[in-house]
This record gives structure tokens, C-alpha cells and sequence, in this order.
């Protein structure tokens, strides 16, 4: 590799987003000069970056080599893995690749940005099928997964094979698709792989995710055994096979469906328009159900994360058309999401205050993961066999336990990465060569911006210690006001006593600085922090205005 990081005649790879966290996937391989990228995704903030909801990696080092960028294959349709799309697909100015229920939801997110027609996006053929890009073949291998059409990506370059997982698990019952078997992932091993690149998020689990069909029978189980009562199941909207299930759920047991979350109402739409859900059953209005008797209707809503905005977090706040009354049922089909855990918290919370019955996975068999545990792993590394391991898909400790079961189970070398550590693994010893730097991007209202910008900063620092602003006009009393500063019922002796700290400080000046705005303004700012600090022990932010003086910085 050239000392500009342009790939020789060698196979590399580089992660910019996953590796290290759950989230954010982007992954670039590297070959005879060319790179391919595996997915775009994105994470969510979770008050980390107060303001900002959306978190994306930082492209620098793509963007910069977007000549050598041959495109952009897509494993399945989480946001994780193609939320960043219509952010980035234009300037990067490469093609898109996806089977093609990923690719109706991508071409969606494209429109909504205004770059359909403008971005290429190319559907693949969801069984085995195959694209060639410069010096990689690429074939889609399904595999079971929490969505529709959940994909790994053999990868053939002219220095070895890889298998690239993407999210994945067993599944002997998926409900929908129908996931390699094991018979052909041998033959895959028989042919020889160089890299297993592999999902690390359920490594501590020492039992396999569970199937979808067991779920099938623990939704029905739990329903049946509320019989009278209003049902409200909560879900990951994406999970089609989910929704295939309470689909039938709902109709085997008498009741009516009624779906509330607009991220619903489009995978349902996108899953029928590519073949799923076909028998799915007709749903009614708010009104309808809100006027059926109790026993005849489940609602499946959005929001079992704790989202403020969505249709659970609405209902349980007495603000949305949808209503649940002491007696009623919420089942919890889903997982708690790691920094999720307040928001559940405090939702169900909410719920239990009003008399509802609280169900969760631990309670039931109404929800599994669709992330493979270690006994699933250790299978998939018996019948692959790869030569290499390299975990992503996981926070630091979800991959080097990983790395360990691997080494356990066989696997002559491993890998353990983090983003922006560029992995040669072939030829040679496989192994860290390099670093590049890395980071992270906030979309900010509408604009991308970095996460340690100071605009983002600055709002951390305003949310932990406040801010004090100061008005200084020649002649008049210097006008105080402070946001965020835990006074309360002292605020009129602060403000009183800072305004005469501010007319002290700028006394004492003398010679020029008596006359010097740079100089009047910084004793105003730091008398005013001195006595913020006395008064209430925070350290706020304090701005100076002086209308009509030149400031000198």
C-alpha cells in the first residue's frame, strides 16, 4: 500500500463506522487500487449531542478517494446499514447495489432528498445474485435476519475470498425468505475462505437468537391469554416477519388490527409492493378501534424504544387518538437497545401508573433477536472454516470476546479492529497496518456538521453549566440576565450583586485599558463568572454585548 493509503496488489479492509459500537455500519474494502464500501448506515444520538438526533461516520478518507470508489453494496435495510444514504450517495457519486426490497426503501429515502434518478441504484436479485465491480465479485448470500431480505456478501477478490455477514442468524422457521442452508454455506468453506468478517453483537449470549416461528407461538400463547382486554403490541417496524406473524396473530384470535407509526405504514406498504405480506389483513381507523369492544382489536404500534415522538410514548402521554385504560395489555416484542434503557424506563413507567399490564421478552416468548449467539457462531465458523476472523458489528468487548470463541472454535488468526484501522489480509500475515483518521458527523436541523464542533460544544457546555449575559451601554447599569442557573428566589440579589461586580471591575481599569473595549469586555465577562460561581458553584458560559463599542478580539 502506497504511503497515500491507495490499495497495491493486496486485500485490505477499513472500517470508518461499526466497529467499536453497535451502529453506523460503513465498510470499505480494498483492492489493485480500487475501494468498495458495504454499507452506509447511521446511529442515533441518544442525548450524547444534545439537539442532534442523527449520527453518521465521518467519509474524509473516502471522499477524498471518491475516484477510486467503485460503489456501494447494501446488506439489508436498517438504518444502521443505509441510513447515511441519502445524505452522502450524491457526493460520493458512486452506484448503489441492493436487493430489491432494500432498494424500494433506499429509492424512497433518495426522493424524500430530491436525488432519485440522480443517485444510480441498481437491484440485485435477492437469491445468490451476483454483480462484478473492477477487481471484486460480489454474490448476495441470504441469511436470516430481523427484516426482509437480510444478506451476507461473499466477496472474490484476486487475493483471497470473504464473508461478510452483514447482521445475521440461524433460523429453522424464519416466517419470511428462505436463508442459505447449511448444506450450501459447507460447500462455501469447501471452496476456501479467506476472511469471515463477522457480526459481534450477541457473542455473550450462550444460546442460539431463537426462531421467528417460536415467536408465532408465544404471540398467540400471550394474546389468547388476555382474552377481553385490549392488546397493544410494540415492535421494530422493519421486522417483516414480525409483522407477518402478528398478521396472523391477530386474525386467528378475533381481533382487528389497527397500525399506528408512520414508519409502519411504509414498510407494510414497501413489503407488499416487493411480495410480502400478501395476506396481511385490512386494518382499521383509530375511530373503528377505538369503538370496537376491548376483546376485538390489537393495535401495533411504533415507540417500544421509549421515542418521544412515536405512537407508544404518545399514548401512554394521554396525546395521541389511541387509548389504553387500566385493564389493558402492552406486549414489549422487541429488545431494550443499549442507552435506550431511561426512555423504556420512564415509559413504562407511565403505563404501569395507569393500570396497564406490562409484557416483555422476559416475561414471554414474544420477541427474538435477530443477531446470532455463540452456538450459532461457532456453527457458522465450522461450516466456513475461514482462515481469518475479523469481528465488527460490536462495541470493543463484543469483539474481542468474539475474537476469543473464534480462536476457541479453530480459527488459525484473528483480527480485532477498531474504525479507522486499516487491516491488510492478504497476502501475508493479516494484520493492522495503518491509521487514518476518523470521526464522527451530527446532522444538526439541516446541517452536517462535525460532532466536536463547537456549535455542539458549546450546547454541551450550555446544558451542564448555563449561560450569563451581560448588556454594557455607556451610562446605564449593566443589564444581567442568567439561563439555566439553579437561583431561582436568590436570582434578584445575583443580579444585583454581579451588576455591581461588572461596575467595580471595569472601575479598576486603567490608562488604555480603562478605554479599550477588548479590555472593558473581558473584565465585565470575568467578573460576571465570578460571581455565578460564587453565587450557585456552576461554572457557566457569560457573554458580553456592548451595543455601540467596538469589541477588539
Amino acid at each position: 500500500m502506497k504511503k497515500n493509503y491507495t490499495p497495491e496488489k493486496e486485500l485490505l479492509f477499513l472500517a470508518l463506522g461499526g466497529s467499536g459500537e453497535i451502529g453506523m455500519n460503513v465498510n470499505l474494502y480494498g483492492c489493485d487500487g480500487k475501494w468498495l464500501m458495504v454499507d452506509l448506515g447511521m446511529t442515533f444520538s441518544g442525548g450524547e449531542y444534545p439537539g442532534v438526533d442523527l449520527v453518521f461516520a465521518d467519509l474524509d478518507f473516502i471522499e477524498e478517494r471518491r475516484r477510486d470508489l467503485l460503489g456501494i453494496v447494501l446488506t439489508h435495510a436498517h438504518e444502521d446499514h443505509i441510513g447515511a444514504v441519502p445524505y452522502f450517495a450524491g457526493d460520493l457519486g458512486v452506484p448503489l447495489y441492493a436487493t430489491p426490497f432494500t432498494a424500494d426503501l433506499v429509492a424512497r429515502k433518495l426522493e424524500e432528498a430530491g436525488l432519485l434518478g440522480k443517485v444510480e441504484l441498481n437491484i440485485i436479485e435477492e437469491d445468490h445474485g451476483q454483480l462484478h465491480i473492477g477487481p471484486f465479485d460480489v454474490t448476495y448470500i441470504p441469511l436470516a435476519h430481523s427484516i426482509a431480505e437480510g444478506n451476507a456478501l461473499l466477496i472474490d477478490t484476486p487475493y483471497g475470498r470473504v464473508f461478510h455477514t452483514g447482521d445475521w442468524k440461524l433460523d429453522e422457521d424464519p416466517i419470511i425468505g428462505e436463508p442459505t442452508t447449511e448444506e450450501e454455506l459447507r460447500a462455501i468453506g469447501d471452496e476456501g475462505v479467506l476472511a469471515l468478517v463477522c457480526d459481534s453483537t450477541n457473542v455473550f449470549n450462550p444460546n442460539p437468537s431463537g426462531s421467528e416461528g417460536a415467536v408465532h407461538k408465544g404471540m398467540m400463547e400471550e394474546v389468547r391469554r388476555h382474552t377481553g382486554k385490549r392488546v397493544l403490541v410494540t415492535t421494530f417496524a422493519s421486522n417483516v416477519a414480525r409483522l407477518q406473524t402478528l398478521g396472523e396473530v391477530a386474525r386467528e384470535t378475533g381481533r382487528q388490527l389497527c397500525v399506528a407509526g408512520r414508519s409502519l405504514d411504509r414498510i407494510i406498504e414497501v413489503a407488499q409492493d416487493n411480495g410480502y405480506l400478501e395476506d396481511f389483513p385490512e386494518t382499521v381507523d383509530f375511530n373503528t378501534a377505538m369503538q370496537l369492544p376491548r376483546g376485538e382489536i390489537m393495535i401495533l404500534a411504533t415507540g417500544g424504544q421509549g421515542e418521544p415522538r412515536a405512537a407508544l410514548a404518545r399514548i401512554a402521554d394521554d396525546n395521541h387518538p389511541l387509548e389504553l385504560v387500566p385493564g389493558d395489555v402492552v406486549l414489549f416484542s422487541s429488545r431494550q437497545i443499549p442507552g435506550n434503557e431511561i426512555a423504556i424506563g420512564k415509559m413504562q413507567n407511565q403505563l404501569a401508573a395507569k393500570g396497564i399490564e406490562l409484557v416483555t421478552d422476559r416475561q414471554s416468548l414474544i420477541h427474538v433477536s435477530g443477531h446470532p449467539g455463540r452456538p450459532e457462531l461457532e456453527a457458522l465458523y465450522g461450516w466456513l472454516r475461514p482462515e481469518v476472523l475479523v469481528p465488527v458489528h460490536g462495541e470493543l468487548r463484543h469483539m474481542r470476546e468474539q475474537a476469543r470463541v473464534g480462536k476457541d472454535s479453530g480459527i488459525p488468526s484473528n483480527v480485532v479492529q477498531r474504525n479507522g484501522d486499516i487491516v491488510r489480509l492478504a497476502p501475508g500475515e493479516p494484520g493492522k497496518i495503518a491509521e487514518v483518521l476518523n470521526g464522527r458527523l451530527v446532522l444538526d436541523g439541516d446541517i452536517i456538521t462535525p460532532a466536536d464542533g463547537e456549535a455542539v460544544n458549546m450546547r454541551r457546555r450550555l446544558s451542564f453549566e448555563g449561560l450569563v449575559v451581560v448588556v454594557l451601554a455607556r451610562g446605564v447599569t449593566p443589564v444581567v440576565e442568567a439561563i439555566g442557573i439553579p437561583l431561582d428566589e436568590d436570582m434578584p440579589e445575583f443580579v444585583e450583586e454581579t451588576q455591581e461586580d461588572i461596575l467595580k471591575a471595569i472601575g479598576k481599569l486603567k490608562g488604555r485599558d480603562a478605554t479599550d473595549p477588548a479590555a472593558v469586555h473581558e473584565a465585565a465577562r470575568l467578573a460576571a463568572r465570578r460571581s455565578a460561581r460564587r453565587w450557585s458553584g456552576k461554572n457557566p458560559q457569560v457573554r458580553v454585548i456592548m451595543p455601540g463599542l467596538e469589541r477588539a478580539d
